[in-house]
């Protein structure tokens, strides 16, 4: 003789939002799953009739019940996951503007992202984070052009550090000091 199955008692609170998940078409396909797996266990049917019915598992039908009965709806979402990129410290995003400002790699007229990443030991997409929140473009020969003040790269630093890491709530502005001068002249060929 089969055993009943164990009794799964749903809020009806709960139960609406299951329902307006099944009816969001912006939902993702993995929390719609595990909706309709509470709500079918809510409606009497035993794991194996909804792990059928669904094509899935058991295993992963008592996962989610479980996963439900101990932290609720909040259960059904995703928990975080690791792996989050580190984040540079504050020496060694000076370390590369400097090196980018103040030197030349071998064997090359210019800094790469690649190079530089290579070089400073970070990854190519952490120095591209640094060059564009300082606005520093090596690769464009015509219109990069290395400062001579003494104390540039400390300028650039509290500026990228604004960028990489602004404090909570703050408006960070931009603004120039010599706004009648034009930048760069701009012809048109």
């Amino acid at each position: 003789m089969a055993r009943k199955p164990a009794p799964f008692n749903l809020s009806v609170n709960d139960q609406l939002e299951l329902e307006s998940w099944l009816r969001t078409s912006t939902m993702s396909q993995n929390l719609v799953l595990r909706a309709r797996i509470v709500l079918a266990l809510n409606a009497g049917e035993s794991p194996k009739v909804v792990a059928e019915q669904l094509g899935t598992t058991t295993a992963t039908v008592f996962k989610w019940r479980n996963r439900y009965t101990a932290q609720g709806l909040s259960g059904l979402r995703d928990a975080p996951r690791p792996g989050q990129p580190r984040k540079l410290d504050q020496k060694k995003v000076k370390a590369i503007l400097d090196d980018t400002v103040k030197k030349l790699p071998k064997e090359s007229t210019h800094w790469s992202v690649r190079l530089m990443a290579e070089y400073a030991g970070v990854s190519r997409w952490q120095v591209h984070q640094i060059w564009k929140a300082a606005d520093l473009k090596p690769h464009r020969l015509k219109t990069f052009k290395i400062s001579n003040d003494p104390d540039f790269a400390e300028k650039v630093f509290d500026v990228v550090g604004l960028y990489l890491n602004p404090p909570d709530n703050a408006l960070v502005l931009s603004v120039d000091e010599k706004t009648q001068i034009q930048a760069l002249d701009r012809k048109r060929r």
